[in-house]
């Protein structure tokens, strides 16, 4: 069976790392027999540029068509992208995970954490308004969203280390954040084996640098999410190492946390492990969708390619290695060949 890969390449340094775990990916799936046709399409500030149209129509349907898509970082139309590309097809789920890597320089040491984050509502629905001498944005929280993004994060939670923190600010915005709080609650009735506690968002924020690893799973709403999510990531070593997904129940889509960094793009020095490791996580949910355990074995061997790499100091500027972008898809396809003939051994 073939599987469809939407390619967004985006803007910036998005052409340069987008293709490396492409081919990351292709030689992964080549080795565990699976076939992924990859179609390119455009979006960002380029196709502003050139189309007229940050999101054309054209790419918007080959999301909506596609197994699955990957997409690199966009510049300054990131909310005509994918935030409308969340609300389109209702990718209600932006998982985040943070590990700490071996050969990346962290904050702290043993950190494994998740980020659960709803995707579709709060402040980012865009309602903005102005008065005379105002602004205006309405925060929205519906009972729906908070309850499937709740269930999402405890049902991850039964499978790692069986806990949640569910992060809010009920305290000052009891309506809204009081409704998303009390959604968690009941979901967690659902989860007696997982144990959970509240904590407010400017509590989360200081216990992220102070104790990182006494989380496991933070259940928590958009922009919260958003923030504490980049934190997280350079508590365990910087943008450059954190992947993205955006998930529905039909749809995923699989991005870096990072943004275009158009002042190094064109240099060949930008780091692509953070869209190898989202490509990683693109197959290992097409496996569960799909029923194929050839891409679990494939995303398996992206993911302790990347590992690996790292250990052995393959690593761009940013990380404090030498090695240039165009250099690491071939130290990590190497790694790849390594991992399959070990384990065929």
């Amino acid at each position: 069976m073939m599987y469809k890969i939407a390619v967004l390449e985006g803007d910036g340094i998005g052409p340069e790392i987008i293709p490396v775990a492409v081919s990351v990916v292709t030689k992964a799936t080549e080795l565990t027999g699976v076939t992924l046709e990859f179609e390119r399409y455009p979006a960002g500030d380029r196709a502003l540029e050139e189309l007229g149209e940050a999101l054309p129509r054209e790419t918007l349907e080959a999301v909506g068509t596609a197994d699955a898509t990957l997409k690199g970082p966009v510049g300054e139309t990131a909310k005509d992208v994918i935030v409308r590309l969340r609300q389109v097809y209702d990718l209600y789920v932006n998982l985040r995970p943070a590990k700490t890597m071996p050969g990346v320089k962290a904050l702290a040491s043993n950190v494994d954490v998740v980020i659960v984050r709803e995707n579709t509502e709060d402040l980012y629905k865009g309602y903005e308004f102005e008065l005379p001498g105002a602004a205006i944005a309405l925060k929205v929280v519906t009972e729906v969203a908070s309850m499937r993004i709740a269930e999402f994060a405890f049902n991850l939670a039964e499978r790692r280390r069986k806990h949640v923190t569910i992060v809010h600010k009920g305290n000052v915005l009891p309506v809204t954040d009081g409704l998303f709080a009390r959604c968690a609650h009941r979901s967690s009735s659902n989860h007696p084996d997982v144990a959970y506690r509240d904590m407010y968002v400017d509590a989360a924020a200081m216990a992220i640098v102070r104790n990182p690893e006494s989380f496991d799973v933070i259940l928590t709403s958009n922009l919260y999410g958003d923030i504490l999510s980049d934190e997280l990531a350079q508590v365990v070593g910087g943008l450059g190492v954190a992947p993205a997904a955006n998930i529905g129940d039909e749809r995923g889509l699989f991005e870096p946390v990072h943004g275009s960094a158009p002042d190094i793009a064109g240099r060949d020095i930008a780091n692509p492990y953070a869209t190898v490791l989202s490509a990683a996580m693109m197959l290992d949910w097409l496996g569960d969708g799909k029923n194929d355990e050839r891409l679990s074995k494939a995303s398996m061997l992206v993911e302790k390619s990347a590992v690996i790499a790292l250990e052995r100091g393959v690593k761009t500027p940013d990380l404090g290695g030498h090695h240039r972008t165009s250099q690491i898809s071939k130290e990590l396809e190497a790694i790849i060949d390594e991992l399959w003939t070990r384990g065929r051994d």
